[in-house]
């Protein structure tokens, strides 16, 4: 008996040191925290625990709650997220931060609600941002239940404080379909909403909705109509930003000439599969150059292209591409062309059109680079190797005397033996009182004049001395009858 207790006198030695051992690091450790406390003032405080052990905690000041919400909003996403884990203010505010970021992988009845209680949490409070991504090819059974959770939660959500709404659904949500209830952007509640995404889905509007403040909106797979995205624009007077992605219920695309805001437009279609489109018209910022690299080998079965562009900034590419059945191109370049802008380069799209039979470019440039010097022939550039032996009728409507556009015109006298008619007009096609229906010409400014005036010189010297015998050649002029008293 005497030898079992000397043994187990023996066995608690050690436990014995490790527990003073402990005992003595604590000590050590709340002395040098009580140093540091003593300096800091209030800062840190010393609390014992269930075992009498003192630890410290940061108790920071005392800032009324609303202040550490709008610090804790300032944070980015991860940052607030340790803030809350290591702080019972930032926790509070965690639980109510006004951005929101769900991505709805495998959903489950659990995610279900934990999305519903966060959301509930800010009933009352408002939400700046919410982001819903949903990945509908994982969760194809559940599909229709979806469109009845989300609803709800778009409900609590959309408010007169909201300010960025991002809802996408899967590109394999062709199958689900949800419709987005417009009705929430209406009386008010979309007054704040600074952008809106929305992503594979119907999105139906009936009535103008309060989006006064929206700058930036992007539909991506959106089953909306033409007439319904006008509803949409009607009073977004404060969009700089639009961005269409296969969208194709809009047939035809107008922008109300209120968006005086807007400086970004993108508009994506997808034509892979449109082999027997014969008729196109594209109308966007540097649709030219889009043309030229893209529409080959996507709709090469068209016969007639109209492409209206402005801010076309980059020249018209060679390529080896074709378009081995167009007969009629008609290119329009509006006002905000690039000074610089290589007409000459235009000479791609009737290499690459063979059959190409009629051509018509429509021009208005106010500011011009590499003004043509009447008398100096150098450096005028030729492409002998390329001809267009089916091309006869050409009009250039607002014929300037820029060089490349010269060169331009001479190229095609040169290289096409099949034309017939020359159409070159110096007025920008303004109404004449030559047609008849007309008492006097429209009236055309001194500037204007004078950039016709030279446009008319630069033809007789370099255009009609080329012109064929069998050729009609069309000098539009301005009238001298309706224009001496504004020259």
């Amino acid at each position: 008996m005497g030898k079992l207790l000397d043994l187990k006198r023996l066995m608690s030695v050690p436990k014995e040191r490790n527990r003073r051992r402990r005992q003595r690091q604590i000590r050590a450790r709340n002395g040098s925290i009580d140093s540091v406390a003593k300096r800091k003032g209030s800062l840190c405080q010393q609390v014992a625990n269930s075992d009498g052990e003192r630890r410290t905690r940061y108790s920071g000041p005392n800032l009324p709650e609303d202040i550490w919400c709008h610090i804790h909003s300032l944070m980015p996403f991860k940052d607030a997220a340790r803030a809350a884990c290591v702080s019972r203010a930032f926790r509070r505010s965690w639980q109510h931060r006004p951005n929101l970021i769900f991505c709805i992988g495998t959903l489950g009845l659990d995610f279900i609600n934990k999305i519903d209680r966060i959301i509930k949490n800010h009933s009352g409070i408002g939400i700046k941002s919410l982001q819903l991504e949903y990945d509908t090819f994982c969760n194809a059974r559940r599909s229709a239940s979806i469109s009845y959770h989300l609803n709800n939660w778009l409900q609590i959500a959309v408010t007169p404080w909201i300010e960025e709404l991002i809802l996408t659904l899967s590109l394999s949500s062709y199958n689900v379909d949800y419709n987005f209830p417009c009705s929430l952007l209406s009386d008010g509640r979309g007054s704040s909403l600074r952008h809106l995404y929305l992503g594979s889905c119907f999105f139906h509007p009936t009535v103008n909705l309060e989006l006064r403040n929206l700058t930036r909106l992007h539909l991506v797979t959106v089953h909306i109509t033409g007439d319904e995205f006008g509803c949409l624009l009607s009073n977004s007077y404060a969009l700089e930003r639009l961005e269409l992605k296969y969208c194709y219920g809009i047939i035809c695309l107008k922008i109300p000439c209120l968006l005086q805001r807007l400086s970004h437009l993108e508009v994506r279609l997808l034509l892979g599969e449109s082999l027997q489109m014969k008729t196109l018209s594209l109308d966007y910022p540097s649709a030219v150059y889009y043309a030229r690299a893209e529409l080959p080998s996507n709709v090469p079965n068209l016969e007639i292209l109209t492409i209206c562009s402005d801010h076309e900034m980059v020249d018209t590419p060679m390529l080896p591409s074709k378009f081995f059945y167009l007969k009629c191109l008609t290119i329009d370049l509006a006002w905000r062309l690039s000074p610089a802008y290589d007409y000459f380069s235009l000479i791609s799209f009737l290499d690459a059109s063979p059959s190409l039979e009629t051509f018509c470019l429509e021009i208005s440039q106010d500011r011009m680079e590499n003004e043509l010097i009447i008398g100096d022939m150098s450096h005028m550039r030729q492409m002998l190797e390329h001809r267009h032996d089916n091309l006869q009728s050409v009009e250039i409507i607002g014929f300037c005397y820029t060089k490349s556009l010269i060169e331009l015109t001479c190229h095609i006298l040169d290289n096409t033996t099949s034309l017939k008619h020359l159409k070159l007009d110096t007025t920008r096609d303004v109404f004449s009182c030559s047609t008849g229906k007309h008492d006097k010409c429209f009236p055309m400014g001194k500037d204007m004049l004078t950039e016709a005036k030279k446009a008319v010189l630069a033809i007789e010297t370099y255009i009609e001395p080329k012109v064929p015998s069998t050729v009609m050649l069309n000098v539009v002029k301005p009238c001298n009858r309706c224009h001496v008293a504004e020259s």
